[in-house]
């Protein structure tokens, strides 16, 4: 027997009984993102691994343990959507054409992680970026940013998550705020993992993210406050806060949080919900106004940016079995019976119904009418419409409403409008 071949390990099919879930995802986005005034950027799934190792950090985890490298070729698989987007904007002088770009995407992602529960290594994601000068010191839009992912996840369905805050303040202050953990972390330094030994000289922050217990013990010791802020950071986070609450965002501010990437400044924000278990994050962002002039961009004082990202498979997850949506099935089921003269016309008739923009089916087997009609029960089909012999020698379909159980002759020259005038 030959040995089956399965999806490769930490993937998953997304199969046609499910889709309709992920189209609700993706189609209610799009209109939100619209309103938003965001527009699509589709980038490629793989770069140079240059940008990932710029933009994240060779100390990063995603660059040191979880990135997808195609080694040959000297490019990798994106984990994330911010650096390629960036590579674009850069690219592509969208600063010379626009104050500020405002870009969404929706699409695949790569990690090289241990799967487990909403931890998958292809993964989605739906994130925005907006990026030019105009973004610059503009408080309101990491406001925007934030307002939009919490109105995101109210339209697909989520109540009951949380969105915490913080200010990692200029690169001044996130140095300061640096040497702060490693003057306070020092005496402890020999409790911790052997990972977070490495992070202390190297990546300081991202001991904070670590879930091992002794970490998370040696970090609760400690007293965090923003006192590293400069006076103008101090002023910009309080005006992301006030912004925040005038919109009614209910927010929590969070200290420790800091984000493992290295290009994150100022803001940053996590949204979690408490049905995902350890793995509780919806999505995160925040502001990262060096990363133009890191990836190769013009070094100008004046650029902003600022963007977030949602994982699809973890807002899927916390919405739950319970919310599953309806299958949509086709307007018309045509059912056959009979010879292959009967097959012929019914196939010319489907071919007639698709073109003037009925969503359509047909059986390709034999069987009795019962059976057929229960398989356009079992597919939500609106109409079944049924030609045997004796339709195509008197030239009528019998149109069946599936809903209301009933059935009538209409002519085949006046099927299509019958049945136009009926789904409207």
């Amino acid at each position: 027997m030959v040995e089956k071949i399965i999806a490769p390990r930490g993937t998953s099919d997304i199969l046609p009984a499910e889709i309709s879930l992920w189209h609700d995802i993706e189609n209610k986005a799009r209109k939100v993102l619209e309103v938003y005034d965001y527009h699509e950027i589709r980038t490629p799934i793989f770069e140079e691994t240059a940008l990932f190792v710029r933009s994240l950090g060779e100390t990063s985890d995603v660059v040191q343990k979880q990135m997808l490298n195609l080694e040959k070729e000297g490019l990798s698989l994106r984990p994330e959507g911010t650096a390629p987007i960036v590579r674009s904007y850069i690219e592509n002088n969208l600063d010379k054409k626009e104050l500020v770009s405002k870009f969404y995407y929706i699409g695949p992602m790569f990690r090289g992680e241990r799967p487990q529960k909403g931890r998958l290594r292809q993964f989605h994601q739906v994130g925005v970026e907006a990026i030019g000068p105009g973004a610059f010191q503009q408080p309101f839009l990491d406001a925007e940013v934030i307002i939009l992912a919490v109105h995101l996840l109210k339209i697909f369905g989520l109540a009951n998550f949380k969105v915490k805050i913080n200010s990692l303040g200029s690169a001044q202050d996130k140095n300061a705020f640096g040497e702060f953990l490693r003057k306070n972390l020092n005496d402890n330094r020999k409790l911790l993992c052997a990972d977070c030994q490495n992070r202390f000289d190297r990546n300081v922050f991202r001991i904070l993210d670590c879930k091992n217990l002794e970490c998370k013990t040696v970090i609760d010791k400690l007293h965090f406050d923003n006192s590293y802020l400069s006076k103008d950071s101090r002023d910009f986070y309080a005006d992301v806060k006030e912004c925040l609450a005038s919109a009614g965002v209910d927010f929590e501010e969070s200290p420790k949080l800091v984000r493992g990437l290295d290009y994150y400044a100022h803001t940053v924000f996590e949204i979690s919900h408490p049905g995902l278990g350890s793995q509780d994050a919806l999505g995160a962002g925040g502001r990262y106004n060096n990363l133009i002039g890191d990836l190769g961009g013009e070094k100008r004082l004046d650029m902003g940016a600022v963007g977030f990202s949602l994982g699809m498979e973890r807002v899927l997850l916390a919405i739950g079995e319970d919310k599953k949506i309806e299958q949509l099935g086709p307007d018309v089921f045509i059912v056959t019976l009979g010879p292959r003269a009967v097959d012929k016309k019914a196939f010319q008739l489907l071919d007639q119904l698709r073109q003037a923009g009925i969503y359509a089916t047909i059986n390709y087997h034999l069987a009795k009418l019962d059976k057929l009609l229960r398989a356009a029960s079992n597919v939500n089909a609106k109409f079944a419409v049924i030609l045997g012999e004796d339709e195509l020698s008197k030239d009528i379909a019998l149109l069946k409403d599936m809903q209301a159980r009933s059935q009538e002759e209409i002519k085949l020259t006046e099927l299509i409008k019958e049945i136009k005038k009926r789904l409207c």
